[in-house]
Parts: C-alpha cells; sequence; structure tokens
C-alpha cells in the first residue's frame, strides 16, 4: 500500500514525488513511457543531443534570489542553485512586419522598447503592468482571473499592434486558449517571460530531470518506467488504487495524476464516458536544424525570436492544413551567457516551432508522414528566414517531431502541448482523493509544471 501514487514521470510528477518523500510518504512514480520527461524530454540521434520541448526555461533568477518561483522551488524540493546553473539569455525578439521589440531579463529593456517604438502607449503599459495579479492569486480566487486578457489589456493600450506584439511571446510559451487567454494566465506568463526572463542550464533538459530523478530515488522513491496505467480503480467513491497496463494491481491511499483532466477521468473505472470537446487543441511541429557553425556567426545572435507575418497575431489549430507557419518561434541554445568553463555546445542549432493540426498529421500513412516531414521542414524555414538570417546553407543535419511525437511523449489528447483551455486550478477531481498537477491544474513550462507539482502535493497529500 502507497501513500501517494503518481500518474506521469514529467516535471510535476517528480516534484510532487519529491516534496512528498521529504516527508517520508510511500510513494511510487508510474510512467507509460521508457523515459522521463514527458514532453520536456531528451533523445540521442546521429550521436547528438537533442532536447524536447525545451527552448528555455522561464523565470530566471540569479543565485541566492528570496522570491519568485524560482527560489521558491529550489527551496521546497532542497536543491542549491548549482543543480540548476542556468545560463542567461543573450537576448530575444518580438518581430513584426516592420515593427521589432528587443527584451531580455532586464525589464528596462523591454520598457525603453515600448517607449520608442510606441511613445503614445508607454503610460498605458506601465499602467497595465501594475495591474497585473500577483503570484499570491494565482489560486484563481481573484475574480479577475478568468476575465480576457485582451479585454483588459485594452483599458490600458490603445494601439492593437502593440497589444498583439506583447501577447505574442506569452501565449507560445503557455496558453492553451485560442486567440485569447485568461487574464491570471497572462499574468503568469507576463512576469514569466518579461519581469523574469529566459535561462537554461549548459546541458539543457537533461540536468534538471537527472537531477530530479536522483533526489526523488535517494528519498527512497519509487520510480516505474514502462509501467502504464490503464484503469483508476474506484470503490465507494473513492480511487484505491491502479491496474497497470499489464494487469497488475497497486493499492494507494490517494492518486495524484499528471495525465491531464480528460484523460485522468477516461481512466476512472467509475465514468463511462467523459466530454472529450473539453481537451486542448494546440499542437506544434518543430524543425530543428544542425549548423556548420554557430548561429551568431551567420549573423543570428537572438536567444528566441517571436514572429508573426501581420499585425494580427494567429493563435488558432489550422484546421484546413498540417501546419500554419504565419506565426512561429526561432530559438538558438547556443545564444545563452554561458560560464567561460563550460565553453560551447558542441554544434550550431536553429530550433523553429509552428502550429500544427494533430488529427491531420495522425491520419496520414507512414510514407505520407516522412514525406510531409521533410515538406513541412522546409516550409518552417523559408516563413522563418523572413525573420532572420537566411541559414540553409549552412544546415549539416535536420530532424522533425510533430504532434503524433507529441501525443506519443504525454498522452495528451490532440497532442495539446498545453492541455486543455480550462485549468482545475485547485486541482481537485470528483473523487475526493484524485487531484491533478501538470499542465491541465494550470502552471505551465518547466518552472511551473514543478511549481504545480509542489503547490498540489503541500495542499492535498501532506494536510491531515
Amino acid at each position: 500500500m502507497y501513500d501517494t501514487i503518481i500518474i506521469g514521470a514529467g516535471m510535476s510528477g517528480l516534484a510532487a514525488g519529491i516534496r512528498l518523500a521529504h516527508f517520508d510518504q510511500r510513494v511510487c512514480i508510474l510512467e507509460r513511457h521508457y523515459t522521463i520527461g514527458g514532453l520536456n524530454s531528451f533523445y540521442r540521434l546521429g550521436g547528438r543531443d537533442y532536447d524536447v520541448g525545451l527552448h528555455a526555461m522561464t523565470n530566471f533568477a540569479s543565485k541566492g534570489t528570496k522570491k519568485g518561483p524560482l527560489a521558491k522551488l529550489i527551496r521546497q524540493l532542497r536543491f542549491r542553485w548549482e543543480d540548476f546553473k542556468l545560463a542567461e539569455q543573450v537576448g530575444s525578439s518580438i518581430r513584426f512586419p516592420d515593427v521589432s521589440l528587443d527584451f531580455d531579463n532586464d525589464f528596462g529593456l523591454l520598457e525603453q522598447e515600448v517607449a520608442e517604438k510606441f511613445p503614445s502607449q508607454i503610460d498605458g503599459f506601465r499602467s497595465l503592468c501594475a495591474a497585473l495579479l500577483d503570484y499570491s492569486d494565482m489560486d484563481g480566487d481573484d475574480a479577475s482571473f478568468m476575465h480576457s486578457a485582451r479585454e483588459v489589456m485594452a483599458n490600458h493600450i490603445t494601439d492593437p499592434l502593440l497589444i498583439e506584439m506583447l501577447l505574442c511571446p506569452l501565449m507560445w510559451y503557455g496558453n492553451a486558449r485560442e486567440d485569447d487567454m485568461d487574464f491570471g494566465q497572462f499574468s503568469i506568463m507576463f512576469r514569466a517571460c518579461y519581469l523574469e526572463g529566459f535561462g537554461r542550464p549548459f546541458k539543457g533538459v537533461r540536468v534538471i530531470l537527472k537531477n530530479l530523478v536522483r533526489k526523488f530515488r535517494g528519498l527512497g522513491g519509487e520510480l516505474k518506467l514502462r509501467s502504464g496505467v490503464s484503469r483508476i480503480h474506484v470503490e465507494d467513491g473513492r480511487a484505491v488504487g491502479v491496474v497497470l497496463d499489464d494487469g497488475t494491481e497497486l493499492r494507494a491511499k490517494r492518486v495524484l495524476s499528471s495525465a491531464g483532466n480528460v484523460e485522468t477521468l477516461r481512466m476512472c473505472d467509475d465514468i463511462s464516458e467523459v466530454d472529450v470537446a473539453r481537451a486542448g487543441k494546440l499542437s506544434f511541429i518543430e524543425s530543428i536544424s544542425v549548423l556548420d557553425q554557430l548561429p551568431k556567426n551567420i549573423g543570428f545572435d537572438r536567444t528566441i525570436v517571436f514572429y508573426n507575418d501581420s499585425e494580427r497575431f494567429h493563435w488558432k489549430r489550422p484546421e484546413h492544413a498540417l501546419c500554419d507557419a504565419r506565426t512561429g518561434v526561432i530559438c538558438s541554445p547556443n545564444n545563452y551567457i554561458f560560464d567561460a568553463d563550460e565553453g560551447q555546445l558542441p554544434d550550431g542549432v536553429i530550433r523553429i516551432t509552428t502550429l500544427a493540426n494533430h488529427d491531420r498529421w495522425c491520419g496520414l500513412s507512414e510514407d505520407k508522414y516522412r514525406a510531409e516531414k521533410m515538406i513541412q521542414y522546409d516550409a518552417a524555414v523559408e516563413s522563418a528566414v523572413r525573420f532572420m538570417p537566411d541559414f540553409r546553407r549552412h544546415v549539416i543535419d535536420t530532424d522533425v517531431f510533430t504532434p503524433k511525437t507529441i501525443r506519443r511523449f504525454t498522452w495528451h489528447d490532440n497532442g495539446a502541448v498545453y492541455g486543455a483551455p480550462d485549468k482545475q486550478l485547485d486541482g481537485t477531481t470528483h473523487l475526493p482523493n484524485l487531484f491533478l498537477c501538470g499542465t491541465d491544474q494550470g502552471f505551465v513550462g518547466i518552472v511551473g509544471a514543478i511549481l504545480s507539482g509542489i503547490s498540489m502535493a503541500n495542499r492535498h497529500c501532506l494536510q491531515p
């Protein structure tokens, strides 16, 4: 009998496991995949390591910072700052036709850029910043949490283009809702991206994952890979355990699931049908290019570029095509300020992310699927080089992952990267001892997912 069974060995599940194991709970994390991390994982191909999902860690903070999400997770999980050792971004940009806004981990740069490019809007921009919800309001109790971000922004900013440009990175890095976002989620992402900024460990996401697993196992936690949950067994209105894909039954006092809201309810053997329309729709394709030199040597010195090819930001699943390359994210893991003793990454890399339709990708035959990956790679690069130096003659290797890949790593319906648009902020379900953590609870990104696991463990699994 376990105190807590956790479904999913992503960031939130691992963090919850560590938190509970610190308090001597008997915890078992179950993962259907052969590896850890969920979407934020890594793989090796052709002698090279590739990160899946990680462009940057948001919520950057310098060593010794006392407040903010990163400081909280380090304190709650009893890590050292050196366990993450984040390098700061060089600098990023939001690029629309004829207008570009630069920003880095000093918020003053973005404020200066708004004042220069949109001089009539600077007072409104500052009043918007003052109106952001505080981290203490992130449980959704604030009456304005669910308000439309576009409507709240329009109360402060009168230039539609500035609204679109500010929304672009925030939606790309943490918004499951098409076209608009909840003001509470907007506040979370504004602070994460603009007020705190981006960082990255030199060796990428594997450093974070390995430290999480090492800590969890060191505290006596059990991690079972290739152990997918087929059913959550319910008796007398309570979850009493789980049944694995191979028929093995495990019992527990409570279950914490990072599988997603719809996906978790589908496992419960007291529910015959779930509302699949509640699942998220937004999925991505990522095109990875390995170069024969560093990106900065060909004129690309940005850490991340968020681009959009018109004055209206496109944030919707493409219904009639595999992909929509009108908007995207260009990232180079090389363009961080790494310590001198770490040197440079072994290869120059450009990653381009665009919107994609999960159902269309999964409906392709295997031969058509392989062919379309190359076609859509070319389309993404063709779109991106309108906003950056053309790097195509320097490409020596490529890889592509699609919504089909994302579904395989996360098991989320529709390959939805940020889960369902309607979050269950308190983590509760119809059962008194079954709880959610991760993207469908409300926090996204690496830091957000880790905090979700911590918060739900504290709130539901450590209370008397």
